[in-house]
């Protein structure tokens, strides 16, 4: 009996520390993707990239005050507002969604687009996201389907252009 208390203390501690791996890892590839992005962007393409953390005094995001941390890309007067996490669940959509809207009613300013960028993506997620109208890039698969809507965008802009 012993020796089975041992091994379960054994294999609760090894599955925190996997844990803690996996949260410490998760953290550091969302900041180098964030530095990557805004390394990109402002580089090649003179747009601005912000991480905007600010404190929702009024709970009125997570039903309790907290920190809001958002990502804006700005380019003479687009807004894009962008999520960018490690994993992204059905509730991390709406949560996401919720900061957005929050950020939008806080400044007065309307986003141009919503967009969240993760390598694991629950497919209740995608659903969620799809029916919110937040793009959503994930894996190398799935780039296909992102730049076929981004083509989409650019000819609709265009024939409204002519």
């Amino acid at each position: 009996m012993a020796m089975i208390r041992r091994m379960e203390a054994l294999d609760r501690k090894y599955d925190s520390t996997i844990g803690a791996l996996g949260a410490r890892w998760g953290l550091y590839s969302e900041q180098s993707f964030r530095n990557a992005l805004r390394g990109i962007l402002t580089g090649f393409f003179n747009l601005e990239v912000i991480n905007v953390i600010e404190y929702d005094d009024t709970g009125a995001v997570f039903g309790r005050p907290d920190q809001i941390e958002l990502d804006l890309i700005i380019k003479n007067g687009l807004l894009i507002i962008c999520g960018i996490k490690s994993s992204v669940s059905k509730a991390d959509v709406y949560a996401f969604e919720r900061k957005a809207r929050w950020y939008e009613q806080r400044h007065a300013r309307q986003a141009d687009r919503l967009m969240i960028i993760s390598p694991m993506v629950d497919a209740r997620a995608r659903e969620a996201a799809r029916r919110l109208q937040i793009d959503m890039y994930s894996f190398a698969e799935e780039a296909g389907e992102a730049l076929s809507r981004e083509a989409e965008r650019s000819d609709r802009a265009t024939d409204a252009d002519c």
